[in-house]
């Protein structure tokens, strides 16, 4: 994933546990449990980041996952009516996620982890289909990788070299 130039202290974050799992090691002398953490954080306007957060307590896997999550804060490109701009599938391991463009009053359709996600990051209008694998994880990293790899018309035309008015038409 690219990272942005933001700074997480300057954000007021939000963060959601997405996903809790025990994890067991199996060692010569018994197994020893773990725990891992899913967190999502997002400032609920463009800006979201995922981090996994282990220990062998909750409270500190989720303190970790915060943590991890607010190094790879990315920025997210919205349109005038908190849309994404354009179409994309996102894809991450076995899971592919479909984010589609909405008009304003859609609302956020989509599944629970797309939807923390797509919630965080201020999206207000969008239609998401997660396809392939519904592995929590992998469905929160291809909605995040789908959102990195998004890009506003003004970025295409100077990458063109044209005018917006062409590339929107």
């Amino acid at each position: 994933m690219k990272r942005t130039g933001v700074d997480a202290n300057q954000l007021e974050l939000e963060d959601k546990v997405v996903n809790i799992k025990r994890v067991t090691k199996v060692v010569k002398g018994g197994s020893n449990s773990r725990f891992t953490a899913l967190v999502v954080v997002g400032d609920r306007n463009g800006h979201v980041g995922v981090g996994l957060g282990k220990a062998k307590e909750v409270p500190e896997a989720i303190r970790k996952g915060k943590e991890d999550a607010m190094k790879h804060i990315i920025e997210v490109p919205l349109d005038e009516n908190s849309s994404i701009p354009h179409d994309y599938i996102g894809k991450y391991g076995a899971s592919n996620v479909l984010l589609k463009r909405a008009p304003e009053g859609t609302g956020i359709i989509a599944g629970g982890p797309a939807r923390i996600v797509c919630e965080l990051a201020g999206i207000r209008n969008v239609r998401t289909k997660s396809l392939g694998s519904n592995n929590k994880q992998n469905v929160v990293l291809a909605t995040v990788t789908g959102l990195t790899e998004l890009k506003t018309p003004e970025e295409m035309a100077r990458k063109r070299g044209k005018s917006v008015s062409e590339i929107t038409a």
